[in-house]
């Protein structure tokens, strides 16, 4: 297949030319290959080689042995580094994740067979042209997410395979092949042997793609069940409210689809509703009302997050936009004032998002007043923004030391008083004035 062409950057050119030169075969491979085809610009250029790790070490001055066991030795060509791995063929997968054993190759073949997805499987160099022994470019170009042979097997090496599957189809926007689905569904429950921190990789790259809708696939396979079993509840729990017309799982993929691809807006998303399973309550006249599900909500959003291993910022983020997504403040500027104060001056654009996407997901019913509502926030917050109110402590006329330097003694007192400063000022911005301040709450007035 020559007469298609790949841009190979001058690094990984140098290192083909200079393997071909010495009588092996070298590739770029994977990743690089299928994006290259998709008019993408790849983030690595992976290279699959005949030569041995020693044979490869001994043509460059300047390796790395990333992973010699394995086959693989980065080479950095004028500093920017490129993983160069032997051709090998996997040992068994006793933990579903690991091989045994490598053992390498000179065949193509035999290592581009052990890969997980057709797509995914396909090698270039510019003397050879397009290597695609299994139809990874067909299924490019019909949008399918296929296995590399046996889809039981490649599932088998590797669980994080299956969600790899999902992923792909949320960054792609592509359907995933109906012996690929079943075998997903077969062997969903061995992502149990994965560890939280790859299985965290998977979800957020599928939440923050183009399609995140693609986590009802998830849901429908089994994953969900096994690595986040509290979204499977809410897609069982069904919202008979006026303010609703999905269940709180479909409620919840709208949602996160109507918000930016941003993580923490997506992650907020996903988990503002977590906590209405088990806070529903359904009145005499069969409305159903989840009343406290949002400090609920907020509080399993921080346990998930912990769990997959997230970040503490990301908890605190997350977890605080969680339990403030419902908030509704008063029209007026202290009023707003009041919800910065609470929510956070860093995290109150992102609940204005996370309010707007809520709403999207939400029933016809008092839409237009909810979204005027919502507007009429934003410009309340502009102006604030613009008259530069006190919206922290950092912005009060007044700090510690100056308490200090009028006689105050250094202790929890300090901050009681600057609480109360700031508690006026957020009341009326005007008293953002040292010498009213310290005259009202400072150490004379006491």
């Amino acid at each position: 297949m020559r007469d298609i062409e790949i841009r190979i950057p001058p690094g990984a050119a140098r290192i083909l030319r200079v393997l071909e030169d010495h009588g092996y075969e070298a590739f770029v491979v994977g990743g690089c290959v299928r994006d290259s085809l998709l008019g993408r610009n790849p983030n690595d250029w992976d290279i699959t080689t005949s030569a041995l790790p020693l044979q490869v070490k001994a043509l460059f001055r300047r390796t790395i042995d990333t992973g010699l066991k394995h086959g693989t030795v980065t080479i950095l060509m004028d500093g920017e580094p490129f993983e160069v791995t032997t051709y090998r063929v996997d040992g068994e997968y006793l933990d579903g994740r690991h091989p045994s054993e490598v053992t390498f190759t000179a065949s193509l073949q035999e290592d581009l067979q052990r890969r997980d997805f057709t797509i995914n499987a396909m090698a270039y160099s510019e003397r050879k042209g397009l290597q695609d022994l299994f139809g990874g470019l067909p299924d490019l170009e019909k949008g399918l997410i296929r296995a590399v042979g046996d889809p039981a097997k490649r599932f088998g090496e590797d669980a994080l395979r299956i969600m790899r599957a999902v992923r792909f189809a949320a960054q792609l926007g592509y359907e995933v092949e109906e012996d690929t689905v079943q075998a997903m569904k077969e062997l969903a429950p061995t992502l149990s042997k994965i560890s939280a921190e790859r299985i965290a990789a998977e979800l957020e790259k599928l939440l923050v793609s183009p399609h995140p809708e693609k986590l009802k696939m998830a849901y429908e396979c089994g994953i969900t069940a096994v690595i986040l079993p509290e979204f499977d509840r809410c897609m069982e729990t069904a919202q008979n409210n006026p303010h609703h017309k999905y269940s709180v799982g479909e409620h919840t993929i709208v949602s996160i689809g109507n918000a930016r691809p941003d993580r923490i807006l997506r992650y907020t998303m996903l988990m503002h509703d977590m906590g209405k399973p088990s806070c529903k309550t359904t009145d005499e006249q069969g409305i159903d009302h989840f009343y406290g599900h949002q400090e609920v909500s907020a509080q399993m959003a921080n346990d998930i997050l912990r769990r997959l291993k997230s970040d503490n910022e990301t908890r605190r983020s997350v977890s605080k936009l969680v339990r403030y997504h419902d908030l509704t403040c008063g029209l007026t500027g202290k009023s707003v004032r009041k919800a910065i104060s609470l929510i956070g001056e860093d995290l109150f654009p992102l609940y204005l998002e996370v309010k707007d996407a809520d709403t999207r997901a939400q029933s016809d019913f008092r839409f237009q007043e909810k979204m005027d509502y919502l507007e009429e926030v934003r410009l309340l917050y502009r102006k604030i923004l613009e008259e530069g109110d006190c919206l922290s402590l950092k912005d009060l006329a007044v700090n510690g030391k100056d308490l200090i330097a009028a006689g105050m003694k250094p202790g929890r007192e300090i901050g009681e008083v600057l609480g109360a400063m700031y508690r006026d000022v957020i009341d009326d911005p005007e008293h953002n004035n040292k010498e009213y301040l310290m005259e009202k709450y400072g150490p004379a007035a006491m």
